[in-house]
């Protein structure tokens, strides 16, 4: 990698000159932790940029000039990177339409200010604190196969949105892994809603749950209503080795009123094991969402050992 330093520098120098739009980056091959070279940076024509396998500089030491002005979409993926790196990129982004992170080497924070993003992606990666604290133009927020940070303890990973006026879609939420947080109230299953709880704006919902698990299960009423104008509900059902209680129809019945559900008008199981809690569940649905129109249950696929 050494050799090809002065090589790098003259291609990113040569992309610079020529106003490149689109650029996917990516290191190989590996080890990891080769840094990024800062003349990325001066990339400045880049609408749409992938970095792939790559350690980010220092970007406190980058010039004042090193800026993506007409960046529009980032994709990050095996990147390992400090909270300030992540926080630089947003900063000198400031038409920044689509941020998509995979598999980071490092737990993903982020306090997110911007006025731009509409898409925010975060998969195969560990989450540290999601604050989503002033995105006006925020329409998704889409987790996938994310897990609890693995620095600072086996803590949850705590979503806060603050202002999302337009955030239509979020997902996937999983009990056992995030702990979600609107405004200063954090939900839980004893939580009391209140206007300031209540996200409006929200169509679609995506939820990964444990169905066999209690004390999961008990969160998810008063997170669903959060969301009263859910139109289309996915529910991806997680495996449990040990269970750990039943959820019989009438504690639905009971912890969701109507209104958490009204707007239901498609709802899709994904992983349907057929087991008595998944059934619960399904039966309240069918009997509390009123205008359902379409009910899926997409079967997992279970092994011989199973």
């Amino acid at each position: 990698m050494d050799m090809n330093k002065k090589q790098i520098k003259k291609w990113m120098q040569l992309i610079a000159d020529k106003g490149v739009q689109e650029l996917a980056f990516i290191n190989r091959p590996w080890p990891l932790d080769h840094p990024l070279p800062a003349t990325l940076f001066s990339c400045t024509s880049l609408t749409s940029l992938h970095i792939g396998a790559w350690k980010f500089p220092n970007t406190a030491a980058l010039p004042d000039a090193a800026a993506f002005p007409h960046l529009k979409e980032l994709f990050l993926s095996v990147i390992t990177m400090k909270d300030r790196d992540l926080a630089f990129l947003l900063d000198r982004s400031p038409v920044l339409e689509s941020l998509t992170i995979i598999a980071s080497k490092t737990d993903v924070r982020l306090s997110l200010v911007s006025h731009s993003l509409r898409c925010l992606q975060l998969g195969l990666s560990s989450l540290g604190d999601i604050a989503v604290a002033d995105a006006p133009r925020l329409e998704r927020l889409l987790l996938w196969m994310t897990q609890r940070r693995r620095v600072g303890g086996n803590k949850f990973s705590r979503i806060k949105i603050g202002n999302a006026p337009n955030l239509s879609m979020l997902g996937y939420w999983h009990p056992g892994q995030h702990e979600l947080q609107i405004g200063d109230t954090i939900i839980e299953a004893a939580t009391k809603l209140s206007p300031s709880t209540i996200i409006a704006s929200v169509r679609t919902l995506a939820l990964e749950v444990h169905f066999e698990v209690r004390n999961e299960i008990k969160t998810v009423p008063s997170f669903l209503k959060c969301f009263p104008n859910v139109e289309t509900l996915h529910v991806k059902s997680m495996k449990v080795d040990k269970p750990t209680g039943k959820v019989k129809l009438n504690f639905w019945q009971e912890a969701c009123p109507v209104e958490c559900v009204q707007h239901v008008k498609t709802l899709v199981i994904h992983q349907f094991k057929g087991n008595k809690n998944e059934h619960a569940f399904i039966k309240f649905m069918g009997e509390r969402a009123r205008v359902l129109e379409n009910l899926k249950a997409m079967a997992a696929f279970m092994s011989t050992s199973d």
